[in-house]
């Protein structure tokens, strides 16, 4: 999988959203310290940016360095690229010894992990019992009732074959998630919390967004264009009906948050 996201990384970089401060500001409330946070599935830095200006050290990986050398570069972010699986002893080297880490965060990045080998190292590295773990995901973008009823076809229909199946969880709104945490202080359940980010657009860069789909890469080397020409065309027509070039483009988030507790 992360070699989809390595072929197209630049265009992850240009259109995915950045996500809203209202968010870290949430899961920061949940964590008592802010020393060192785990950012996993990094891609190109979005959300390890904004933890940097809380926590006083943030450790952001992933598996494609491509994706990485389009992150931002700051002083108390360190990247490191690892393979797809890493025993513990890799992690204590990369990331940090046991109960070491405040909050483990995973930016629309968790529908494609081995869940049970990842739950052990995240319950492995989390200071016991207030250590947290938040995972989000963002579903389809909103724009207008025009270009949305455009896009609702094109997403049910022409590109559904072409998403891994890990995918299913993401249009569930990580309802249906394997997550097995406690709620955190002043919660009665472990999400998904709902918010909302927000960017601007032009056609161009909405198209870019697409094209940066792990299923537009796949449909591509099946030999299919998703953005056919009527696609396009039809794209065109819905997106200049109120005259606007450039139009706030919406994407909800959906958050899941629980704490480590007494293993």
């Amino acid at each position: 999988m992360a070699d989809l996201f390595h072929k197209q990384a630049n265009h992850y970089a240009e259109t995915r959203p950045s996500y809203p401060e209202e968010l870290f500001q949430f899961i920061a409330s949940k964590t008592p310290l802010h020393d060192v946070v785990w950012d996993v599935g990094t891609g190109s830095g979005q959300a390890a940016k904004s933890l940097a200006g809380i926590y006083k050290n943030v450790v952001a990986t992933d598996t494609s360095q491509k994706q990485l050398d389009f992150a931002p570069k700051l002083p108390n972010i360190r990247y490191q690229c690892t393979p797809p699986t890493i025993s513990l002893n890799q992690l204590t080297q990369i990331v940090g010894a046991e109960s070491t880490v405040d909050l483990v965060t995973i930016a629309q990045a968790l529908h494609w992990f081995d869940l049970p080998t990842f739950y052990h190292q995240v319950k492995h590295v989390l200071k016991k019992p207030h250590g947290v773990i938040a995972a989000w995901c963002y579903t389809v973008p909103e724009v207008n009732e025009a270009v949305d009823s455009v896009f609702r076809p094109f997403y049910a229909v022409d590109s559904k074959d072409y998403w891994d199946p890990a995918r299913q969880l993401v249009n569930e709104k990580y309802r249906s998630i394997e997550f097995p945490f406690e709620p955190v202080v002043g919660a009665e359940h472990t999400g998904p919390f709902e918010f909302k980010t927000e960017r601007l657009m032009d056609l161009d860069g909405y198209f870019t967004y697409i094209r940066s789909w792990s299923a537009y890469q796949t449909a591509k080397e099946k030999g299919v264009e998703l953005l056919r020409d009527d696609v396009v065309e039809n794209f065109k027509r819905a997106w200049s009906e109120d005259g606007d070039e450039v139009k706030v483009v919406k994407f909800p988030i959906h958050l899941k948050i629980g704490k480590v507790g007494n293993l």
